[in-house]
């Protein structure tokens, strides 16, 4: 059973914590920036006249209280807890003695507004923002109406800190509806070709079956009274090519019906399908056409190897697809497969000399499969009628470099 890859380390992390983490290294950074460090011969900014006295730590224990159960509520509840987080910056603020909103206490609010942007909608995404900018707007516009000085260029900065992880989770947020458009497009992408493969195996399993079928019953019917031990082994013959399509039948519905690997227990060797078929039943393909009433030729050249099983599938059906169009178009008693193994490509070659007219118009599925068929393996493919009489089919399909090393590599 197969299971979905695991996602990186920091996507295991909530979202929650990582706000958290924000509100406390700003808080560490607040303390820090207030003490005189190594090197420093006064601290970088004075510490308010409330910071260390017992109501300005109780007030900075509440803020981080309300920042934590903003963290909590984030997943849930994205806007109150981002409306609990922005509270306790504003609170946490009135124990510095600052004239705004410093960045170190918003930083938790900012890493909040990228996860609202990243996971909500557009309209909660550009609410939050809005209640961002407003808090920070209404901190200036109170301290403005107390008579208290403002910070007004740097609450600017922080205000576009504010923008900036807006913009940045709302790139994710679209990034990854993208790549979710992909990954259904390449969905129903899979879907189309796998149904078209399908069709192309149903089309080719059964065309040439029931078209050796047809040719034998209509044997027999014009025997049946002048030779009837002749027509008693065609009637055979198309009970055994009846019996072999109901067979691949089956094997495929079974294949198909599998949504993962082969059922352990009981019958599982009875839903195993059989290996796909390939060059090496082109002999039984032949006879089969040959007792048909079309003998089949078969010319090999170069050295047989195994192939892939895409290539030596797809050769195969085409061979299969080109000799049932003769048996059935061509009114020819004869035709010949050409099989060239070479270093780069696999060659074949289907050609007849009956009437040879009309076949590459004629409408079905057959030419339009084998043409998907090398479409798929990166070759190339013609069919068309040749000028002295009769029709031709021909396919490249290139190899793979560790295919055409063999097994000698």
């Amino acid at each position: 059973m197969s299971h979905s890859p695991s996602p990186p380390r920091l996507k295991r992390v909530p979202p929650g914590w990582w706000v958290g983490m924000g509100w406390y290294a700003g808080m560490l950074f607040t303390f820090l920036v207030r003490v005189r460090l190594p090197g420093e011969y006064e601290p970088s900014v004075r510490p308010g006249v409330l910071l260390y006295r017992w109501d300005g730590l109780l007030t900075q224990l509440l803020a981080t209280t309300l920042a934590g159960v903003g963290c909590l509520m984030l997943e849930r509840r994205p806007l109150k807890a981002l409306t609990l987080v922005l509270g306790a910056a504003t609170l946490a603020t009135f124990s510095l003695s600052v004239g705004e909103i410093p960045l170190a206490q918003f930083l938790a609010a900012d890493v909040a507004l990228y996860f609202i942007a990243a996971n909500r909608s557009r309209r909660t995404a550009f609410t939050a923002l809005l209640m961002a900018l407003g808090t920070l707007t209404g901190f200036l516009a109170f301290r403005l109406l107390a008579g208290w000085d403002v910070g007004t260029s740097a609450e600017l900065v922080v205000a576009l800190t504010a923008v900036v992880a807006w913009l940045v989770g709302g790139s994710a947020y679209e990034a990854r509806r993208h790549s979710e458009h992909l990954a259904t497009r390449a969905a129903e992408q899979a879907l189309v070709e796998e149904r078209l493969r399908i069709a192309r195996e149903m089309h080719d399993t059964v065309a040439h079956s029931l078209g050796i079928m047809a040719l034998q019953a209509g044997a027999a019917a014009r025997v049946v009274h002048t030779r009837p031990d002749a027509a008693h082994e065609a009637m055979s013959a198309v009970e055994t090519a009846g019996r072999e399509t109901l067979s691949g039948l089956r094997r495929m519905l079974v294949a198909l019906r599998q949504a993962g690997p082969a059922h352990e227990g009981v019958g599982r060797e009875a839903t195993v399908p059989r290996p796909a078929e390939g060059l090496a039943d082109l002999e039984r393909l032949a006879r089969a056409t040959t007792a048909a009433g079309v003998r089949v030729d078969v010319d090999l050249k170069g050295e047989p190897r195994p192939l892939p099983p895409d290539i030596d599938l797809s050769a195969f059906r085409i061979i299969q697809e080109s000799v049932t169009n003769v048996v059935r178009h061509a009114a020819t008693g004869s035709c010949r497969v050409s099989i060239v193994y070479g270093s780069e490509a696999l060659a074949i070659e289907v050609a007849d000399r009956g009437r040879g007219t009309g076949l590459a118009s004629r409408p079905g599925f057959g030419l339009v499969g084998m043409r998907e068929r090398v479409a798929l393996l990166h070759g190339e493919f013609t069919a068309a009628p040749l000028p002295e009489g009769g029709f031709r089919v021909t396919a490249r399909l290139p190899m793979p470099v560790t295919a055409s090393r063999g097994d000698g590599s």
